[in-house]
């Protein structure tokens, strides 16, 4: 389970069998219950927000596994694994000991969990794009309808999850990398939603949960010229784990109402707030070399990016699981 833990600025992360030293991080081993092959990450951080305005320390355990060779991806014992990790934590990260540019091992990987576990298969990303989606700084060519996606500039990306204008926006996604930033840019963060809820009010919990707000399709992700926007809400209740889910991406939602606009202004300071901040892990760089891969529960994690320094940095992303956001009383 995460937890919390206000201590000193250096980092602790327990992961593998040895010691690795940083400039300002300390690598120690340690082991989870999930299985004899799957440790976790426990990160004592020292980090600053994407604003680089504050400066706190925070405590999580992550899921971590090695993968030895592309075969795992086929194993009973791993699956399990895998899908216990996302259904419980709903985060995970993986290190390939072998090279893998092609994305074989992950794709392999979603296929028998659908198989095994009944996770959905992975999503097209629009109209002309298959489930693998290249993200790299590409200021002249586009991969999707003649439109730069967010991903593919160096600018900041702040909190949001992904899809949030699907009507089924995809329950996973999976981030590897094939060449991480080694510029000091490029850091991925995550923060847990329901901690974050806990400090919303009632009232803008209660109204987020209401089809009160308008979502544009970004013009990069249309599938249909017919499909452009969608109307719906901002929270919902998972059915399989009774936890909540969030969708969100501040640029393309619009209140449609006054009560909903105030529900959506109080989640906004909440997420610049300094309770918040404290709830922040920070996945630099280092922490996520090439051959990593992170997994996330896509309504259970906000994730944001800030500055890519490094116009060589590349990742690879899929989503998969799509789920119906249905709207809900609050709970």
């Amino acid at each position: 389970m995460l937890g919390l833990l206000i201590c000193s600025k250096h980092i602790t992360v327990q992961r593998f069998l040895q010691r690795l030293r940083t400039p300002s991080k300390l690598f120690r081993p340690s082991m989870s219950p999930l299985s004899p092959t799957c440790s976790t990450i426990r990160a004592t951080l020292t980090f600053h927000q994407l604003t680089g305005t504050r400066s706190t320390s925070s405590i999580y355990a992550i899921p971590y596994i090695r993968i030895s060779s592309p075969s795992v991806a086929h194993e009973p014992s791993h699956l399990d694994t895998v899908n216990h990790a996302l259904q419980n934590e709903g985060i995970m990260q993986m290190q390939l000991g072998f090279p893998d540019d092609n994305s074989s091992y992950i794709q392999d990987l979603l296929l028998n969990l659908h198989k095994k576990h009944g996770h959905g298969l992975p999503l097209t990303h629009s109209a002309n794009r298959g489930w693998m989606w290249d993200i790299r700084p590409s200021p002249m060519c586009f991969q999707s309808n003649n439109h730069q996606a967010r991903s593919e500039t160096m600018e900041e990306f702040p909190w949001h999850t992904d899809c949030s204008y699907e009507a089924e926006p995809p329950r996973f996604f999976a981030l590897q990398v094939l060449q991480p930033d080694c510029c000091g840019g490029g850091t991925l963060s995550v923060m847990n939603v329901d901690r974050l809820l806990t400090l919303l009010s009632p009232s803008s919990k209660h109204h987020l949960f209401a089809p009160n707000y308008g979502i544009a399709v970004p013009p990069e992700f249309i599938k249909s010229q017919s499909e452009t926007e969608i109307v719906g809400n901002l929270l919902t209740i998972n059915p399989n784990r009774k936890t909540l889910r969030l969708r969100f991406r501040e640029d393309i939602v619009t209140p449609l109402g006054e009560e909903a606009a105030k529900a959506l202004e109080e989640l906004k300071g909440v997420l610049l707030g300094p309770a918040t901040k404290e709830q922040v892990l920070n996945l630099h760089p280092s922490m996520l070399p090439r051959g990593s891969i992170i997994l996330v529960d896509n309504g259970r994690w906000l994730h944001a990016r800030n500055e890519v320094k490094d116009p060589n940095r590349h990742l690879r992303r899929v989503r998969w699981d799509a789920r119906r956001f249905v709207p809900q009383p609050c709970m």
